[in-house]
């Protein structure tokens, strides 16, 4: 069979398609057990108000690198965030998204029309978090406190978790981060 299209280009009709026919509460469920919301609290130095610390939410989803493809596809029903690998020796690929505008207007909205599950707890703080710094909350004193508070209550069985919310809130100068489930 003939086509008009040049060997082995992609036909971006079809690819269109694939790319809109990804069902939500696939990804919705996909998220549920390969997903993360997470908000890290760490040092950084150009940081000046409260002791240092920055608040960092990201949005993960992880697949072993034979599977990169259904990372790639995220990142076209999202319309944002990259694939990566998740450490130089790892055959582990990470879908990610950090910019605080993609989150407020591209991935909270697809989770709070389409309700997780396992994550559901987590995901609601996480868009607290979300709104809260887009409104810049976390310039303030109080509001920084608050969305650290929301941050710790997340992952309550945490792994990465090195300090008490204590030591953050007081400046301690580890990192300490939600660990994904």
């Amino acid at each position: 069979m003939d086509s008009e299209n040049p060997t082995g280009a992609d036909n971006q009709q079809e690819t269109a398609l694939l790319r809109a026919s990804l069902d939500p509460m696939w990804i919705v469920g996909f998220v549920d057990g390969e997903g993360c919301f997470s908000v890290s609290v760490h040092r950084n130095a150009f940081m000046h108000r409260h002791g240092g610390w920055q608040i960092q939410p990201v949005f993960h989803v992880y697949q072993h690198r034979d599977h990169r493809d259904v990372l790639d596809e995220l990142t076209f029903f999202f319309g944002c965030g990259s694939v990566r690998s998740k450490g130089a020796r790892s055959d582990v690929m990470t879908f990610s998204v950090s910019s605080l505008n993609h989150l407020r207007i591209l991935i909270v909205p697809v989770f709070e029309e389409h309700q997780l599950r396992v994550k559901a707890g987590d995901f609601r703080s996480f868009a607290a978090i979300v709104r809260a710094m887009s409104r810049r909350d976390h310039l303030t004193r109080s509001g920084f406190e608050e969305i650290v508070r929301l941050a710790f209550g997340m992952n309550a069985n945490g792994k990465q978790r090195s300090h008490t919310l204590g030591e953050i809130l007081a400046g301690s100068s580890e990192t300490a981060r939600q660990a994904c489930e």
